[in-house]
């Protein structure tokens, strides 16, 4: 990787920010977000799979994500619940490219289930696959996978943590099994929502 003072082009620009879930590592493309990764993946693993799967011209240039960085200060102080920026999707492919397409659409401070994703996705049965879309998603927060809970209301897992993933909804004032019976639905099915608390 170079760094921002080096000469020369580059496919993918990089910089890490400070949040209250840990250090990020960000990573873009002229296409646009690629990755947005939590410290615990090992951020010169991850900088390594982008160089072999996408490409090794990688350059550390903060100035080059800046607007994304303010975007994710705004969402952490609450006063951001979507992200406007253009996402290369490319890491991603059939079943888990289809559930992480879907998942912005549930609203911040909101929450699905598993088995709903699926459901929304025309697979009633691949909670589980829908689990692992989750898991291996590239763009944590940005495509927010934190608000997809288990049917019961747990957490489940999540590729920042439990206690990211239970910092977030909570930032996000979302519900589950400890403050109500069950997860709260997305906005985009009026007749199960519960505004958030």
């Amino acid at each position: 990787m170079s760094n921002q003072t080096d000469a020369g082009t580059f496919d993918i620009a990089c910089r890490t920010i400070d949040t209250p879930v840990g250090r990020l590592l960000l990573a873009q493309t002229g296409r646009g977000l690629l990755r947005v990764a939590y410290e615990r993946e090992g951020f010169d693993e991850v900088l390594q799979e982008l160089s072999r799967r996408v490409s090794p011209r990688i350059l550390h240039s903060p100035s080059h994500l800046d607007g994304l960085a303010a975007q994710f200060d705004e969402y952490f102080a609450g006063d951001r619940h979507r992200f406007d920026v253009q996402l290369d999707q490319r890491l991603s492919t059939g079943f888990r490219h289809k559930v992480q397409q879907y998942l912005p659409r549930i609203d911040y401070g909101f929450t699905h289930s598993y088995k709903q994703v699926a459901e929304k996705v025309g697979n009633p049965t691949a909670a589980r696959a829908v689990g692992a879309a989750c898991a291996t998603n590239p763009l944590p927060i940005v495509v927010p996978c934190h608000r997809v809970l288990r049917s019961d209301g747990g957490l489940g897992g999540y590729v920042g943590g439990l206690d990211a993933k239970s910092t977030l909804l909570t930032s996000e004032h979302a519900r589950w099994a400890t403050r109500t019976a069950g997860p709260q639905t997305s906005r985009e099915d009026p007749t199960t929502r519960q505004p958030a608390a």
